[in-house]
């Protein structure tokens, strides 16, 4: 798993490339809880162009988040889901949380 992260207008940007697992998870959540509290930052975007699998620890990686986000008044998007994934986030209710969108513009436009 590859993060890259930026930090831009108050919103936490994070790329990720490769598997969400319980391995990879544990590793996603520290990154962006740490860039996410140390910044004091609103809202969060991931980024899954490059996700080639994710398994319910991602579901509830995105969760917990999610929570983080809504405790500070932000919110969390995701962008660029494949199909794959798409399927898990749907049958998850993850949309029911938070809203996907198809590129960062659109994005951070309604965050």
């Amino acid at each position: 798993m590859n993060i890259k992260t930026e930090i831009k207008n108050n919103v936490l940007f994070v790329y990720l490339e490769g598997e969400i697992d319980h391995h990879t998870s544990v590793e996603i959540k520290e990154i962006v809880d740490r860039l996410y509290a140390s910044n004091r930052l609103t809202h969060i975007l991931f980024d899954f162009e490059d996700v080639t699998f994710m398994d319910s620890s991602g579901v509830g990686l995105l969760i917990g988040r999610y929570r983080n986000a809504m405790i500070g008044g932000g919110k969390v998007a995701l962008i660029k889901v494949k199909p794959e994934i798409d399927k898990l986030m749907n049958l998850s209710g993850i949309y029911k949380l938070m809203k996907k969108y198809e590129d960062e513009q659109n994005a951070v436009a309604n965050l």
